[in-house]
């Protein structure tokens, strides 16, 4: 009997219940298979977009004869993309209503392997940027070493041939023999042992930075000495400094010593060298914040200073005679202290000559400026008169008072340290740390302001003295105020030392 139902079920179709997957989108209830067909029950999991999460959804229906092989009925047995699992029958009339086939998390089997691990790009793609970083290394590192063995083995040479072919560095030992075996001009080196020199120097460390190049500790020979390193933008200043140096007759024990000067650079980077005497010291502007002076010590700087100041404003004639110099830039960052406590001028990248022969003043195009806090006030107001050396001389000795007033703070008025003030720049109480010209120009043309004395400097003779000078040196009108020369005859007459002569 159960055959003969099976068979009748075949020939003349099964009736399946269908729910959600009803033919010609008809309602729920009822559908009539095809002989052959099937009745089915599935179940996937679908995601929710309301509540985020993977629901169970659950269909009924007939599937036709050609549709109730492997990839239907077994389709649990194929991997899918979503989780879905189905049963199949027909054995009777709704037979799928109270199937109930268990729902698959995932796939129904392990996705089929492609062969290889997914991963396998990723990894070489690291490798290869690995493999490519480390060859590009190994190319830096030939090429730096191959530089450095051609830059010492140039070096070396430069050596070897300065002292077989240059009598000037094979038959002296020091940088003091070499300059005493120069011509005797008081110009300097003559410019191609400079540039062997400049060559053999080798950099220590960096001990100062200003606005138109880096002074750098470098020794030659393991002898210290000071390379001035200027920037590309400031060839001008390079130039005129090393012109000015160069002048016959410009060495002096208050002169900062010339050693060379030289551009070194390769196609890619220029270095412009000033190379001069080391003063562990520093500046005048470092020394007097971290020393307190004595008087003595006070009239040491002072008078070397001034001595400094005159031999560059004097001109000497002669058959190569000197011209008469104006620094324009006197201040006490560009003020060396020496070991034994006497002053060095520096920095000429602003200086001025005065040709008496011609009559000319020789003015380098520079486009820098000098310092605002120390400019005279016939620079203040544009009066200066251009034309006539002597007014650039006594704009320098309005900037030198200024020096000595930095002198005077720190220097002690009796017994205790403590009477000496602190270490302050000029006009520190009316303008601010960076003055613009307008600042300046009110204060010191305007206003006529002038830095406050202490009435304690009063009670000591140098002070007193130095006050005068200073006042003197100050004054709003040019024409009145001292020479370098008369500043340096009174501050020697304090001077008990009898080895200092006037000259």
């Amino acid at each position: 009997f159960i055959f003969i139902y099976h068979y009748f079920l075949s020939v003349s179709g099964v009736e399946c219940f269908c729910d959600g997957h009803c033919p010609d989108n008809k309602p729920n209830g009822t559908c009539v298979g095809q002989p052959g067909s099937q009745c089915f029950s599935a179940v996937e999991e679908v995601f929710n977009p309301e509540t985020g999460l993977l629901e169970e959804e659950r269909t009924f229906g007939c599937l036709p004869p050609d549709e109730s092989g492997f990839m239907q009925c077994k389709g649990h047995l194929v991997p899918h993309m979503h989780g879905k699992s189905i049963l199949c029958c027909n054995y009777t009339n709704f037979c799928n209503k109270f199937l109930r086939p268990d729902p698959v998390r995932g796939s129904t089997t392990p996705r089929p392997s492609l062969g290889y691990d997914e991963s396998i790009p990723y990894i070489a793609l690291i490798i290869s940027i690995t493999v490519c970083l480390i060859a590009f290394l190994i190319i830096v590192a030939c090429v730096y070493l191959r530089y450095k063995k051609r830059e010492d083995r140039r070096q070396m040479y430069l050596v070897q041939a300065a002292r077989n072919c240059d009598p000037y560095l094979a038959n002296s030992g020091t940088l003091q023999e070499l300059i005493d075996q120069s011509s005797g001009s008081g110009s300097g080196l003559p410019l191609l042992v400079q540039r062997t020199i400049a060559k053999q120097i080798q950099m220590v460390q960096s001990v100062g930075k200003g606005r138109y190049g880096e002074v750098w500790l470098a020794r030659w020979r393991g002898e210290r000495v000071a390379v001035k390193v200027f920037f590309t933008t400031e060839e001008a200043s390079w130039f005129r400094e090393t012109e000015i140096y160069q002048t016959v007759l410009m060495r002096h024990e208050n002169i900062l010593g010339f050693i060379a000067a030289d551009i070194k650079g390769t196609g890619s980077w220029t270095q412009m060298l000033l190379i001069t005497d080391y003063h562990e010291n520093g500046s005048l502007h470092d020394y007097l914040q971290t020393h307190v002076l004595d008087p003595s010590s006070l009239l040491s700087l002072a008078l070397s200073a001034a001595s400094g100041v005159a031999h560059l404003h004097t001109e000497i004639f002669g058959t190569r005679g000197k011209p008469a110099i104006s620094h324009r830039d006197i201040k006490s960052k560009n003020i060396l202290v020496k070991r034994n406590g006497q002053c060095a001028i520096a920095d000429f990248g602003l200086a001025v000559r005065y040709i008496s022969e011609s009559n000319e003043i020789d003015i380098a195009p520079n486009t820098r400026v000098g310092t605002r806090r120390y400019m005279a006030p016939e620079v203040l107001d544009e009066t200066l008169n251009t034309s006539a050396f002597e007014s650039f001389k006594m704009a320098d000795m309005y900037s030198l008072g200024l020096v000595f007033w930095e002198m005077g703070r720190r220097c002690v008025t009796g017994d205790k340290l403590s009477a000496a003030d602190d270490y302050q720049l000029p006009y520190f109480d009316c303008v601010p740390s960076d003055p613009s010209f307008e600042d300046m120009h009110e204060v010191v043309c305007i206003k006529r302001i002038r830095p406050h004395i202490p009435p304690r400097w009063e009670s000591e003779e140098v002070l007193r003295t130095l006050t005068k000078v200073m006042q003197e040196c100050w004054h709003p009108n040019p024409a009145v105020r001292l020479t370098a020369l008369r500043v340096k005859k009174t501050l020697c007459k304090l001077d008990t030392d009898s080895t200092i002569k006037i000259v």
